[in-house]
Formats: structure tokens, C-alpha cells, sequence
């Protein structure tokens, strides 16, 4: 029977591997124009579907409630099942085992499946938050980053097994499929409240960003056309399935090791505050406990709807990283209109990058931890949606395939890392005993603005294109010129928000 600490540890990687299927959706852009010809919908309807995935998430907040009643293990297997459901009846009517699927069937299938991801993402961050509550924002962040290695997951899959003419067959199997399976894996380790002393961290977590980074440099690298054409697609699941089952073999080893040397450490600690009378607790160790504290005030959904810094929150993530999504979202019809064939590679670039943007912020977390202080979500979220504005006005400007893989590693790399500190900057604002149902109330966002933008950019792609079919830079242009412009006034309200919540940080900071 592993130990408590080893548990604690197999828990998180148990969220990395929930994580790393669980974003099913993510690869619609691979298949979604050989989805458009078997289904001989048009291109609105096509964005419709995009959205649909995105409008499970109006739901979300039933997985918020659930886990209030049902232990955690269940509402896993309900997640996976509600993507079995929505992809597995989708696989089985393209292979044309039902003979019929009406549009609106499969709209409601794929949002069924979307939101089965928010109850999937329920348990990962409940799992960290519980598990390692004083580093809480660096185990989601290890763990939300492997959301970003999804899309190139299931296209390594997909290649080795399938043939490219059965992409979209292909995609939607896998995605009813892998959720299940890795649920099935993982489920023993699946338990709360492993708290197992804090001093024994920071020596694993150096680890797991060691093997985390391996991953993200093994799948950027995979990305790269002249650098995949090295390797067969077989050899590179083989190496990302390698490197995905590490950390559960070195980390219990590496536990066992430092949690000696720790124990060493804790003794020589105490036996200094002994010496120093007590440690303290006023002065400028009360500022950094403060800080490191993150101000968090619990409040209920009710309380937090009435708050300005919810608003300021709920839309600057709306036309922040939700914009980036819609625009991965639409990456396979947009590398089309340009005459980029190999939607795959844009698409795992724009995944890899998205890895790597989710994984930067419990990088800073966990230095600026060791030191005894903390950083603002907020701040990061400003910061990280100022790339994005550029990123969208070089579409417009440069026509070039350079220009379109740097603008969609760009936007991947930030969207992502937003998506992530997002998670943190609720338990932050919110606190975390509601965190379950508040997170899934702000991420209600998603749907809308996926909807917003995601149809908009389908009218004026049909208007421009005078069919179902627009090829040429003007396809998209008057959608990028609205997409920065949006992004711009999302990265204004975040800086208001980091602002405003800093003054707070202050005024208590003051107090002591």
C-alpha cells in the first residue's frame, strides 16, 4: 500500500493524465472541414458546432453542485461518459451504424460532450486544491498545462493508427474512448484531502517540472515539419507515451528520498524558532503571510454575482483567452482560406504552445514561492493578453504562413496561460470552499462569447466567400480587426481589475 505522501503525489498525476485527454474538443479543427462535407452542413453551421462544445459549459455549474453530494469518483465516470455518449453516437452515425443524425442531434451530442470535459475538470482541480492547498496554484498549474498537449495527443494517435481519409471517424472515436479508459486508470488514485506536510514539495515539484518541460519540448518538437519528418508518427506516441507514465514511476522514488532530507530540514527549523522565540508573527513576516495568504475571502455565488471585481473578471476573460479559443477553434477553416494544407501541424503548434502558456504561471508560482512571496492573477492575465492584440492586427497586415504559425503559437501561448492562472485568480478573488460552483459560473463566459464571436465570424466568412467555400486573406480580415479590437478592451478591463484588487491587497497589507 503506498504511503500517504506517495498518494498525494499519484493524485496529481493522476490529473495530469485526466488533463491530457480532456480536451477533446480541442482537435475539432483538424477534422471540422471534413466533418462540413460528410455532414454537407454549411459554414455557419459548422461554427454552430464549434460552439456547441463550448455551450456544455452553460451547464457547468451542475458539476459545481454535484460534487457538493457525490464523491469524486463518480462524478469522473459521469464526465467520461457524457463524452462517450456524445462522441461515440457521432462516431457511430458517420460510420453509418445509425442511419440517422439530425443537425440539431448532433448539436446537443457535442454539447453533451462539452460539458462532460467541466465535470472531468471539476475533479482535477478539486484534487489539487485539496491535495496541496498551500501550493495549490502550482499543482493546477502542472496539471491544466497537459490540457494543452490534447490536441497533439490525439493527433500522434490518430496517425499512427488511422488513415488520414477517416480523420473526422477517427477523432470522434478516440474522443469517445480515451476519457473512459484513462477514468478506469486513474480512478483508485482519485482521493481528497492528502495533505501529507508541506515541507516535502518543493523537491518532487522540481521534478515534475523537469518531466513537465521533457513533454512540452518533446511535443514542440514533434510539431515542427523538417523535425517530425524524422520520426514515424508510432515512434512519437511512443516517446510522449514514455514521458507521460514517468512521473508516476520517479515521483514515489523521489518522495521517498526527500522526504528524509526534509524531515532533516524541519527539525533544524524548529529547533531555530525555538532558539529565535517563536518565529515571529508580526512585522514584515505578517506582510509576506498576507501576501503569501492571497487575500482569499470566502463567498458564495449569490455574494460574488454583486461584486464589481466578478464583472471585471467574467469579461476580461470573455474577450481574453475565450477569443483565443474561438479563433483555435476556427484554425482549421482559416489555415484552409490561405491554402495551408497541413492543418495538422498548425494545430498541434498551436497546441504545444498552449502547453507551454499554461505551465509559465506555476513555473513563476513556484519560484517566487521558495522566496515566501506570491503574485497577482490578475496581473498575469493583463500581462498575458497584451501579446494577443498584435498577434491578431499581424493577420490582417501579413498574408504569410510565417506570419500565421507565429500569430497561432502566440495566441496559443497566451490564451493558455490565462486559461490556467484563471483557476488560481478564483480562489484568489472567491476563495475556496465555493471554488467548485464559482469557477463554473465564470466559465460561463466561454459558451457566450464562443457563440458571439464564433457566429459572427461565420457570416462574414459566407459573406466574403459568397458560398460555403472562401478562399483568400479576406476571408478572415474584418473577423481579426474585430478579434484584436476585442482583445484590447479585455486587456484594459483585466488591468482594472489587477488595480482594484491590488488597492484591497494594500489597504489589509496596512493593517498589521
Amino acid at each position: 500500500m503506498p504511503s500517504p505522501s506517495s498518494l498525494q503525489w499519484l493524485s496529481l498525476v493522476a490529473t495530469i493524465w485526466l488533463q491530457t485527454i480532456n480536451g477533446a474538443n480541442t482537435d475539432f479543427p483538424v477534422y471540422s472541414s471534413q466533418l462540413k462535407q460528410l455532414l454537407s452542413i454549411s459554414q455557419v453551421q459548422l461554427n454552430s458546432l464549434a460552439f456547441a462544445s463550448d455551450a456544455g459549459k452553460l451547464f457547468s455549474w451542475l458539476a459545481g453542485f454535484a460534487v457538493t453530494y457525490l464523491p469524486l469518483r463518480l462524478i469522473l465516470f459521469i464526465g467520461a461518459a457524457f463524452n462517450l455518449i456524445g462522441y461515440g453516437l457521432q462516431y457511430l452515425f458517420l460510420t453509418q451504424k445509425i442511419t440517422h443524425l439530425s443537425y440539431w442531434q448532433v448539436f446537443l451530442l457535442t454539447a453533451l460532450s462539452g460539458n462532460g470535459i467541466c465535470w472531468i475538470n471539476t475533479v482535477c482541480y478539486l484534487i489539487c486544491i485539496r491535495n496541496f492547498s498551500s501550493y495549490s496554484r502550482i499543482a493546477v498549474g502542472i496539471s491544466t498545462s497537459y490540457v494543452g498537449l490534447s490536441a497533439k495527443v490525439y493527433s500522434d494517435i490518430a496517425d499512427a493508427i488511422f488513415h488520414p481519409e477517416n480523420k473526422a471517424k477517427a477523432y470522434l472515436l478516440l474522443n469517445a474512448v480515451c476519457p473512459l479508459l484513462v477514468a478506469v486508470v486513474t480512478s483508485p488514485v482519485i482521493i481528497e484531502d492528502l495533505n501529507a506536510g508541506e515541507e516535502e514539495k518543493h523537491g518532487p515539484f522540481l521534478v515534475m517540472f523537469v518531466l513537465t518541460i521533457a513533454t512540452g519540448t518533446c511535443s514542440v518538437l514533434g510539431s515542427i515539419g523538417p523535425v517530425s519528418s524524422w520520426f514515424g508518427s508510432r515512434e512519437l506516441v511512443i516517446s510522449m507515451a514514455l514521458l507521460l507514465v514517468s512521473p508516476a514511476l520517479i515521483i514515489p522514488v523521489s518522495v521517498m528520498f526527500k522526504g528524509r532530507s526534509w524531515d532533516k530540514v524541519k527539525k533544524v527549523y524548529e529547533l531555530s524558532v525555538e532558539e529565535g522565540g517563536g518565529g515571529g508573527g508580526g512585522g514584515e513576516e505578517g506582510r509576506k503571510e498576507v501576501l503569501k495568504g492571497e487575500m482569499k475571502e470566502e463567498v458564495g455565488f449569490k455574494v460574488m454575482l454583486r461584486k464589481m471585481e466578478f464583472w471585471l473578471y467574467f469579461f476580461s476573460y470573455m474577450f481574453g483567452a475565450t477569443v483565443g479559443m474561438v479563433f483555435l477553434n476556427n484554425l482549421g477553416q482559416i489555415a484552409e482560406s490561405r491554402g495551408l494544407s497541413n492543418t495538422t501541424s498548425l494545430v498541434s503548434l498551436a497546441s504545444s504552445f498552449g502547453f507551454f502558456g499554461r505551465l509559465m504561471p506555476s513555473l513563476m508560482e513556484y519560484h517566487l514561492s521558495t522566496k515566501g512571496y506570491t503574485n497577482s492573477s490578475p496581473g498575469i492575465m493583463a500581462t498575458m493578453m497584451v501579446p494577443m492584440v498584435p498577434a491578431f492586427f499581424f493577420l490582417l497586415l501579413n498574408s504569410s504562413n510565417l506570419i500565421l504559425y507565429t500569430s497561432t503559437a502566440v495566441i496559443g501561448a497566451c490564451s493558455g496561460s490565462i486559461t490556467s492562472i484563471a483557476v488560481s485568480a478564483t480562489t484568489e478573488l472567491f476563495g475556496t470552499k465555493n471554488f467548485a460552483i464559482n469557477h463554473n459560473i465564470i466559465i460561463t463566459n466561454i459558451p457566450i462569447a464562443s457563440f458571439l464571436f464564433g457566429y459572427l465570424a461565420g457570416l462574414l466568412y459566407q459573406r466574403q466567400g459568397g458560398s460555403n467555400s472562401c478562399i483568400g486573406t479576406d476571408c478572415y480580415n474584418k473577423t481579426f480587426i474585430i478579434w484584436g479590437c476585442v482583445s484590447s478592451l479585455g486587456t484594459l478591463l483585466c488591468t482594472v481589475l489587477f488595480i482594484r484588487t491590488r488597492r484591497v491587497c494594500n489597504k489589509e497589507t496596512d493593517m498589521l
